[in-house]
């Protein structure tokens, strides 16, 4: 692998760490460079994996220390994520995942709508959302749902999360982003140990990419928690108009 494509990958690993802090979606950026690289698309998978379970959970633990994580859905949420991203992984080469793209666009595209059209949205917490019944949702959506699309899928998880928790327990979009980073390092988790079994993962270099995407988290978890729910909801428009256009392009073109 040539200097000129190793020095691309650990400057995109940065930008991913970054975007996986504030709003996830940070494998839009490692993913395209990591084929571009010459890796086949489920080693790319897997080697993404491999760097940005160290940027979530750092950017994780971070969040932890800044602001009140909500353990009672952090903690169920992040163990079931662990076998259900392990069940998508396993899945990812019997089932076309092509066939999800579509569906997941129309989503992307109803919360870039929902999120435009109602500026205070994820600006302040409204506790008053949060009844069992919402919580019980919210655990089995996180953790089975959006876990499953993480191993199958993969791109825009964290962004998928950080609206579930905004939308169904009325939290504000950073509180939201910190109890997001902990499933998703469940997620990570349970997909890289399937794909890692499955002989798939390039260690090397996702863990030199992995130095580089805790230093991207570690600036982003900073960025949110300073400049608040404003800041990452400007970020997550961003995020979700790329992923349309990821997901467009990779649909039709």
């Amino acid at each position: 692998m040539h200097a000129g494509t190793i020095v691309l990958l650990l400057l995109a690993a940065v930008a991913a760490g970054w975007v996986d802090a504030v709003v996830g979606g940070g494998g839009l950026l490692q993913l395209p460079v990591l084929i571009l690289a010459g890796l086949s698309p489920v080693q790319a998978l897997a080697t993404n994996k491999s760097a940005a379970i160290f940027g979530t959970a750092s950017a994780a633990v971070t969040y932890v220390r800044g602001t009140k994580l909500d353990r009672a859905v952090a903690l169920p949420a992040g163990l079931l994520a662990v076998v259900f991203a392990g069940v998508g992984a396993a899945s990812a080469a019997l089932l076309d995942a092509s066939m999800l793209k579509p569906l997941v666009m129309v989503v992307l595209l109803a919360v870039a709508a929902f999120v435009t059209f109602r500026p205070a949205f994820g600006r302040l917490p409204h506790p008053h959302l949060r009844t069992t019944a919402r919580v019980v949702g919210a655990v089995l959506v996180a953790g089975v749902g959006i876990a499953f699309y993480d191993g199958i899928v993969g791109p825009g998880t964290g962004t998928f999360l950080l609206i579930a928790f905004t939308s169904l327990l009325g939290m504000d979009f950073v509180h939201a982003s910190a109890t997001a980073k902990v499933i998703n390092t469940g997620t990570n988790l349970g997909a890289l140990i399937v794909f890692g079994s499955q002989g798939h993962v390039m260690w090397a270099l996702g863990l030199c990419m992995a130095v580089c995407n805790i230093i991207g988290a570690q600036l982003g978890v900073r960025m949110a928690l300073r400049r608040g729910a404003g800041f990452v909801r400007v970020v997550l428009l961003c995020v979700v108009a790329a992923l349309v256009l990821k997901l467009g392009y990779d649909q039709f073109a």
